[in-house]
């Protein structure tokens, strides 16, 4: 059965990909210049795959939108952390054993816990990549935290390492097995088995995270949506 897209952007990239999105909508991103020909042949081509992974979608369901009222629980490497919402706390949202957020920031809650999240996840991130680059004899330019919702972490041809700020609500083995997955395309910039082999000198357990990440990954939000 002929699969159907719902939009193609064009961009400033090198390759062609497929994306399906958590409500089965089917976006394609191609090169600027790529012929049309060439991306239908593309889609053609992947049928089967986006047919599966839509029918997969349908089958989903849908995430709760967080409400952030008390008692409710938020991820913290794997950890379920209890919310409380509270009068008379000057800082908008602390966090020790629990989170607490000040009754005067609710209006803007989702934004709040966002910039906590970002800035947890600058410094995690930091850590452990300085942490395995070191032990590996790895050097990379920069880290950046980025937003994005279906990319845990890329490495730029010049070495900078981007990390979705989601990410700090897994386990650490799991945040560990992206890191040393983009560590890894500091060596060898493809998916190959070559660049798998390097992952797997670096973390042998890390078909096990990745199982991890591909099942429980869509629970890594705030918003309920992908």
């Amino acid at each position: 059965m002929p699969a159907t897209v719902d939009q193609i952007i064009r961009s400033k990239r090198r390759t062609i990909a497929i994306i399906v999105h958590r409500d089965g909508k089917v976006v394609v991103r191609a090169p600027l210049k790529t012929p049309e020909r060439l991306i239908h042949a593309f889609i053609e081509s992947k049928s089967g795959w986006i047919n599966e992974k839509k029918a997969q979608a349908a089958q989903q369901v849908a995430l709760p939108v967080k409400k952030f009222t008390g008692g409710e629980t938020f991820l913290l490497l794997g950890r379920e952390i209890p919310l409380r919402v509270v009068d008379g706390q000057k800082t908008a949202l602390t966090f020790r054993d629990e989170f607490s957020l000040s009754k005067k920031a609710l209006p803007g809650a989702q934004a709040v816990f966002t910039k906590w999240y970002q800035a947890r996840a600058r410094e995690i991130l930091t850590g452990r990549v300085q942490f395995f680059s070191k032990k590996f004899g790895l050097r990379y330019e920069k880290i950046r935290i980025s937003s994005a919702r279906t990319r845990w972490g890329s490495c730029s041809s010049r070495g900078t390492l981007s990390f979705t700020w989601r990410l700090v609500m897994a386990p650490l083995e799991v945040v560990d097995y992206v890191v040393l997955h983009e560590l890894a395309h500091l060596k060898v910039k493809n998916h190959s088995p070559v660049f798998w082999a390097e992952v797997a000198r670096m973390l042998p357990d890390f078909k096990r995270q990745r199982a991890w990440l591909k099942k429980n990954g869509r629970f890594l939000t705030l918003d309920g949506e992908e």
